[in-house]
């Protein structure tokens, strides 16, 4: 979906779209004006059919903590030993737990370049990764007509259809 498409519903997602992958957790996280209001969603799929969904809202929040905070609600969902790939199309939060928080705890939390940003969020989702071990965390591209993809993102943006 493009962004001049609108903000499309989860049901208006299912109709537009069918390409991706059938099976995973898709994650994404929407900010207005950032900082502003925001939103996230994840949605788990099993052969194309959704097992679990869920969605929040933060009235005053950035784009980075949605994206955030829908990885560590889809992370708390899964059972310890799920075998799972969990997508988001944040390359920053993929790269944050898949390369960078390890060396970052090894120094005390730490970055050379300056202090971490959402520290609290990271640290939290870097701990329930570790929880996951069999949980394969990868990065998609976004509103490239992924349904499952863009169903997360269809979660995410709910707040804005609801006119919070």
């Amino acid at each position: 979906m493009g962004r001049d498409e609108g903000f499309l519903t989860p049901d208006e997602v299912l109709r537009r779209h069918s390409s991706g992958p059938k099976s995973g957790v898709f994650t994404d996280g929407s900010c207005e004006n950032n900082p502003g209001r925001g939103g996230w969603g994840f949605v788990w799929v099993e052969a194309d059919e959704v097992r679990v969904e869920r969605h929040g809202y933060a009235p005053e929040t950035t784009n980075n903590r949605m994206e955030l905070q829908a990885l560590i609600e889809a992370y708390k969902t899964l059972p310890a030993d799920a075998e799972i790939s969990v997508y988001s199309d944040s390359q920053l939060c993929v790269n944050t737990i898949n390369q960078w928080a390890a060396g970052w705890e090894k120094r005390g939390w730490k970055r050379k370049t300056g202090p971490i940003k959402n520290l609290e969020l990271v640290k939290e989702l870097y701990a329930l990764a570790g929880d996951h071990p069999k949980v394969k965390l990868e990065w998609i591209r976004a509103h490239d007509g992924s349904k499952w993809n863009e169903y997360a993102d269809a979660l995410a943006t709910t707040y804005l259809r609801e006119g919070r």
